[in-house]
């Protein structure tokens, strides 16, 4: 029996098994950000420091791919001598085995499209580039000419950095001159507001009396970038080793 005026106990909602709120699994680690090469100018060296990145990084535990979007003076049937399959080889992808876009001509992508008759879509390349993102996967792009050669006649290495919301490493050649093209190049990507991780000046196979200079005079004149030198090397073991510091920037 209840006494009069004591309070009446109140129960709680009772919960079934089945209306347990589950958990949720966790989701999948982010990828990790692209990384875009770009030169001061075309014929710098950008695709032999991105193939020594592509094996210093594997030698390093990484999976690398490496990515060329665009890419002229494409003949047919395909060379071993381009950039897009050298790159492949570097990391040892099947896919892409070359360049995303081909296009014959020694000239700038959208000059050699319109030349062929062919249409480029910006978009659906950096939605191909975007589908070898992976967690445990670094991405290496290689760009085309200077920084800012147009790709298209709308977009250039700049808006493909922030496309892809990308770091950027620069790429100039260690010769007489350099010194302007990169410090121009990396005044637009700094008033872009892009993350650059450093300069690699790549000493050509003749060097001149600059070469043993250039890297001293950008480094007072861009304090706050790192600029590491490296040496002409045919034989890529000693190539990816030359590279190891810049294979240290990528590292997760």
């Amino acid at each position: 029996m209840t006494t009069p005026g004591a309070p009446k106990r109140v129960s709680g909602p009772r919960r079934s098994r089945s209306s347990q709120v589950r958990e949720e699994p966790p989701p999948p680690p982010p990828s990790p950000p692209p990384t875009l090469i770009v030169g001061t100018d075309t014929g710098v060296g950008k695709t032999w420091v991105t193939c020594a990145l592509a094996r210093a990084l594997r030698e390093l535990g990484q999976r690398v791919i490496a990515v060329k979007p665009f890419e002229t003076r494409c003949s047919e049937p395909p060379s071993d001598d381009e950039d897009g399959y050298r790159l492949a080889q570097a990391t040892g992808q099947a896919s892409p085995s070359r360049a995303l876009v081909r296009l014959p001509g020694a000239m700038a992508p959208p000059l050699a499209a319109e030349q062929a008759g062919i249409a480029l879509d910006y978009e659906d390349v950096v939605a191909r580039i975007r589908s070898f993102q992976a967690p445990d996967t670094l991405l290496l792009v290689e760009g085309t000419g200077g920084v800012l050669s147009p790709l298209t006649w709308e977009d250039n290495a700049l808006d493909l950095a922030h496309s892809l919301e990308a770091r950027v490493v620069v790429v100039a050649a260690d010769k007489r001159g350099s010194i302007s093209q990169t410090l121009l190049t990396l005044g637009a990507l700094q008033a872009e507001k892009l993350p650059v991780l450093g300069v690699v000046l790549k000493q050509p196979p003749e060097p001149d009396e600059s070469s043993r200079t250039n890297a001293t005079a950008l480094a007072r004149l861009a304090p706050n970038v790192t600029i590491v030198s490296v040496p002409h090397l045919a034989d890529p073991t000693p190539a990816a080793e030359a590279v190891k510091e810049v294979a240290g920037w990528l590292l997760p």
